[in-house]
């Protein structure tokens, strides 16, 4: 029989809660079984507690209670960005296999710190870059391996973001500031930057970016203009509006308007959801935020094998998903999330290969392309040694590296930066 790996979770948001604490405490529940959680938020808390089953003596709201002593095999790390290298560090001191959220830092010296204090502990640590574990994303591997396209010699990537999601949470929401989280070419884009030196099978050696918080400002804001769109002449036609991303969607995306705006214990209703955009972060007008990071950004890379790369960070599209072309000296790939294809040109041949995306998918399961399953799946087959570390922490610091040097290079201007110093 499977050994059961105990789980602890540390921050029960979104993530926490819905990726790793309830799957894991019912379809793998013969892989983990979840016995302990802790968040500052008590509504949080105390939904997780009923979703997950667990005592109340397991729960808690003081992370220093937490962390006296060690509560379970494995501890999953979903706080926000800025306390995951403080958490990493006291879990490794208590003997915690660990997988973690990203990204994990925006510094070279944590970077280095987290890798030693993972070595000196000789226990695990996976970082959820969940893409690898997408069918679509590990059939473009099996198609790099095998030679479909020859030698890879360069990709080019597009990361649409749709317009409202960047507003959202980059304009309005907890990473709108640099200062309180991570430069965005890390935290959007954290899983990009590990599909490229995945796929490259190399690391990176330089990096030139440039970037600019280009439209959110209060210079562009229509003529007249209020604070908060609930005030707005604007409030029916700008497609930023509050209005029209939450009250208007609140029919089709209930739970989608519910965990992104209301204030919990309250009920989703008409009135909580005028509350929450008249009184809230995400009523306010996105060109009257104090948000400071860019809405573009490019990047140009070079690997030492001599595979290039192009990423293109953008928060002016209209549906989103990403769009990734391989281009191989025998042809070239192209995956692309919103037209839902895997095409296939092999150079010379006037017929070409297309995989629709969703046909590799479990649709009952497909968040992040079903890439949350699957991680759940490879992380019990690390944890006991059936399959090689994927998204180990080493790993991971490849591509946390590159995000780094990415902002260097922007805020100078767009020089080229070496990705190792």
């Amino acid at each position: 029989m499977n050994k059961v790996i105990s789980v602890a979770i540390i921050g029960c948001g979104g993530r926490g809660l819905n990726a790793f604490g309830i799957p894991m405490q019912t379809r793998f529940s013969d892989m983990f079984n979840v016995v302990s959680v802790c968040d500052i938020n008590p509504e949080a808390l105390n939904n997780a507690a009923i979703a997950l089953g667990i005592d109340k003596a397991s729960c808690f709201l003081s992370e220093d209670t937490f962390f006296s002593r060690k509560r379970a095999d494995l501890l999953v790390i979903a706080t926000q960005d800025r306390d995951h290298v403080r958490h990493i560090l006291k879990a490794l001191e208590l003997g915690y296999d660990i997988m973690a959220e990203k990204p994990l830092t925006s510094s070279r010296e944590e970077c280095a710190m987290l890798l030693k204090a993972q070595k000196d502990s000789g226990k695990k640590v996976f970082v959820g870059h969940v893409l690898r574990y997408a069918p679509a994303y590990l059939k473009v591997d099996e198609l790099l391996s095998s030679g479909t396209i020859g030698r890879l010699i360069s990709i080019s990537e597009t990361e649409q973001v749709w317009y409202g999601h960047f507003v959202h949470s980059y304009v309005r929401g907890p990473w709108r500031r640099k200062e309180n989280s991570s430069p965005v070419i890390l935290a959007k884009c954290s899983h990009d930057l590990d599909l490229l030196q995945y796929y490259a099978r190399s690391r990176c050696e330089s990096i030139s970016s440039v970037g600019s918080l280009s439209w959110f400002r209060p210079e562009n804001a229509p003529e007249g203009a209020a604070e908060r769109c609930t005030q707005c002449r604007y409030m029916d036609t700008c497609p930023y509006s509050a209005k029209r991303l939450y009250i208007d969607r609140m029919k089709d995306r209930p739970d989608y308007v519910f965990s992104t705006i209301i204030v919990r214990p309250k009920k989703l209703t008409p009135e909580s959801a005028w509350e929450a955009i008249r009184t809230g972060p995400y009523g306010r007008c996105v060109y009257h935020c104090d948000n400071d990071v860019p809405d573009n950004q490019q990047c140009l890379m070079k690997f030492s094998n001599g595979v290039t790369a192009i990423l293109d960070m953008n928060a002016f599209t209209g549906n989103g998903g990403r769009i990734i072309t391989f281009h191989g000296s025998l042809g070239e790939i192209i995956i692309n999330e919103d037209e839902d294809f895997i095409r296939i040109k092999i150079y010379g041949r006037e017929e070409h290969e297309n995989i629709p995306i969703s046909s590799l998918v479990d649709q009952k399961y497909g968040h992040h392309g079903g890439g949350d399953d699957g991680q759940l799946r490879s992380l019990y087959a690390m944890l006991t040694g059936r399959i090689s570390e994927v998204t180990s922490l080493e790993n991971s610091i490849e591509s946390h590296l590159m995000g780094i040097a990415a902002e260097e290079s922007r805020l100078l201007g767009g020089q080229l930066v070496q990705v190792h110093q």
